[in-house]
């Protein structure tokens, strides 16, 4: 009689989807990529109400940044622990607690009436946030066979990308149709939804030895991160040597470095130090990081510079970015995008990528004479550079790390990608904000308020082609962080593959 050893019978238990996957997987991952499109487009959506926030709740530059850095810092903190907390606790409980806490922030940013109640409520949207996105993978790799993780995840990373481009035309629409708030409270029909989807159809699941949360780790982080923010957003009010500044700055620092060595010394950290000594891995992360720092950014400009510059509406404006959008679907539904990724392999794709949605910022920054036509050719590029690139990034990190600990690298993937967008909007802000400055030295803190104490039409053409400026600076900003992505990802990647050869 033969015997097994205890790592053959470790193997075969942590084997946990069957053959033939769930037998409603399919359903499962419609529902769950709806949760996830929500949370998504939660990041670009408020970009199109910025004009409404302004005139309605007086919110200033530095206000609106940390409406949107709030949701992201807060939900790129906690992508780590929610995971280990969904391993230990139970995927399809924190499912459901991800719906429920994420509906219950929409439902307050909805009826918010001053901008620090919209801030408060944002950031309690991303703790929700963060347990979406980190379960809705997991659930993914539960219920799929083996055989079908690769298209199961390529339909759950593209849902994102859809996400991150159709957020202004969302936006747009209902701005045009409704007040403000209804861009939160639309989404309390998809979490009413998805709780249901999720209490009859999601199966459960949990490694009851799994690691523990690492809350330290969490708090150490996400301080860190929203200190190093902060810095960034008072540097072009305060002064860049002012106290203030310096002092949170060398909190972030001071914080962070104490986040990096407590992850080197517990037996569970949050965030595995030893990925990185992998360059596959490395050269994926920098990529997404400076990607998701230039296109974050950038989007956040964009939608300003089509309403304040161009003179469009929110929905005009939602609409004038679909190209984008189309261009993503188009090529990653199609099959196209993925026969370049087989046909390039992934470190020229990813330096590809890159090197065409640069191009795109910069087209947008510099061919705004020409009107729309300079953006449309700059949407064009970079829809084609995130067709190609995110699913080739993707790839690389997955294929980076173990299967077993598949969880923990989309966990590191997910906050360095949110970090690095809550990153480009408060930089590539602040870089606007500094050049508007420097240009129109008033003490209005928003394009609105320096046109509404311009005098003379002469001087709001002044104030609006100071902010065009600014927009412009940003936007090459922006192109060079994506520019440099490429190349640093691409050299990482190809190292990695003649190491592996």
């Amino acid at each position: 009689m033969t015997t097994s050893s205890p790592e053959q019978e470790a193997g075969r238990a942590q084997a946990a989807p069957p053959v033939q996957g769930h037998p409603q997987r399919w359903l499962i991952l419609g529902v769950i990529s709806l949760a996830q499109l929500t949370v998504v487009l939660d990041n670009t959506v408020l970009n199109v109400a910025i004009p409404s926030l302004t005139d309605e709740l007086g919110a200033a530059n530095s206000d609106i940044q940390w409406m949107i850095n709030a949701y992201s810092l807060v939900q790129s903190g906690l992508l780590l622990t929610a995971g280990s907390a969904a391993d230990r606790y139970g995927r399809k409980k924190m499912l459901a607690a991800g719906l429920a806490l994420f509906g219950l922030g929409s439902l307050a940013a909805g009826l918010a009436d001053t901008t620090g109640q919209l801030i408060a409520a944002r950031a309690g949207m991303g703790v929700g946030g963060a347990l979406l996105l980190t379960t809705t993978l997991a659930v993914v790799m539960q219920i799929f066979a083996p055989e079908e993780h690769a298209k199961a995840i390529g339909i759950w990373s593209a849902v994102s990308a859809l996400g991150f481009a159709c957020g202004p035309l969302i936006g747009g629409f209902m701005l045009d149709h409704f007040w403000w708030g209804a861009i939160f409270l639309i989404n309390l029909p998809v979490v009413a939804l998805g709780l249901v989807a999720v209490v009859t159809l999601v199966p459960e699941s949990r490694n009851r030895q799994g690691d523990r949360p690492d809350l330290l780790g969490a708090v150490l982080s996400t301080i860190g991160m929203a200190a190093l923010v902060y810095a960034i957003i008072s540097g072009p009010e305060h002064g860049w040597t002012s106290g203030r500044v310096l002092a949170t700055a060398a909190v972030a620092v001071g914080v962070l470095a104490l986040f990096a060595y407590w992850e080197s010394r517990i037996p569970y950290p949050m965030l595995d130090l030893a990925f990185f000594r992998n360059r596959q891995f490395t050269g994926a992360v920098a990529g997404l990081v400076l990607i998701t720092f230039g296109m974050g950014g950038a989007l956040f400009l964009l939608t300003q510079h089509l309403q304040f510059v161009l003179g469009y509406g929110p929905l005009e404006a939602g609409l004038r970015t679909a190209p984008l959008a189309l261009t993503v679907v188009l090529l990653n539904f199609s099959g196209v995008a993925a026969k370049w990724l087989a046909r390039l392999g992934t470190p020229t794709a990813v330096l590809l990528s890159m090197v065409l949605m640069s191009a795109g910022l910069v087209a947008i920054a510099t061919l705004t004479g020409e009107g729309y036509a300079g953006t449309l050719l700059g949407l064009l590029l970079i829809g084609v550079g995130c067709a190609l690139g995110n699913p080739a990034m993707a790839h690389a990190i997955m294929s980076a790390i173990p299967p077993a600990k598949a969880g923990v690298g989309a966990g590191v993937n997910g906050t360095l990608a949110e970090f690095g967008n809550g990153l480009g909007v408060a930089v590539l802000g602040a870089v606007l904000n500094s050049r508007f400055a420097a240009l129109v030295p008033v003490t209005a803190a928003s394009l609105p308020a320096a046109l509404a104490s311009a005098e003379g039409e002469a001087e709001r053409e002044r104030v609006i082609d100071a902010f065009s400026s600014g927009l412009e600076s940003s936007q090459l900003v922006g192109a060079v962080a994506v520019l440099l992505g490429g190349v640093v990802a691409s050299v990482l990647l190809r190292r990695a593959a003649k190491d592996g050869a």
